[in-house]
């Protein structure tokens, strides 16, 4: 039997194309059914490897989870964007590759994404959902968040709940 085990880092320019096969397989895979096909493959190719280089040199947090080596996930963190609320950092996404997801590497790297924004000074971590994906819910739950907040947002001509988690 073999044992897989993860490690979580920042970001580096190298990693742009690796991030973005990511985000483009785990959005296919989360999102399919949900956001209307159109509108998620343009926001997917909205996504390029420009878009990745671009977010890794800015002062957007990213930080990358490798298994052997690979970048099988990532997540990106910085100050609450909702100033309304009170929690002051914030997970603005955290995506893995569908085959990596269920094995402990979720909790990894939301863990490490807190661990930075509480280095940062931050007090409170949010972090949103769309309302029906059940294993948004389950994720998010299953490490203490605490729904608190709803919002709705147009994709396209469908209106699509969002549903904030909160860490204290």
């Amino acid at each position: 039997m073999r044992i897989l085990s993860g490690d979580v880092r920042p970001a580096k320019a190298d990693d742009a194309e690796k991030i973005a096969n990511v985000h483009w397989r785990a959005w296919q895979h989360t999102y399919a059914g949900i956001i209307p096909h159109a509108v998620l493959q343009t926001m997917i190719t909205e996504r390029n490897l420009a878009w990745w280089r671009r977010a890794i040199a800015c002062e957007e947090t990213l930080l990358v989870l490798e298994v052997e080596g690979e970048p099988v996930g990532y997540a990106s963190v910085g100050l609450n964007r909702v100033k309304t609320l009170p929690q002051e950092g914030e997970i603005y996404e955290i995506y893995l590759l569908p085959e990596y997801q269920g094995l402990g590497f979720g909790r990894e790297l939301f863990e490490a994404a807190r661990r930075l924004l509480n280095s940062l000074g931050c007090k409170g971590t949010i972090c949103w959902a769309i309302d029906t994906l059940d294993q948004a819910a389950f994720f998010f739950s299953g490490l203490g968040g605490k729904p608190l907040a709803f919002a709705e947002e147009h994709y396209g001509d469908r209106l699509i709940g969002r549903i904030s988690y909160v860490w204290d």
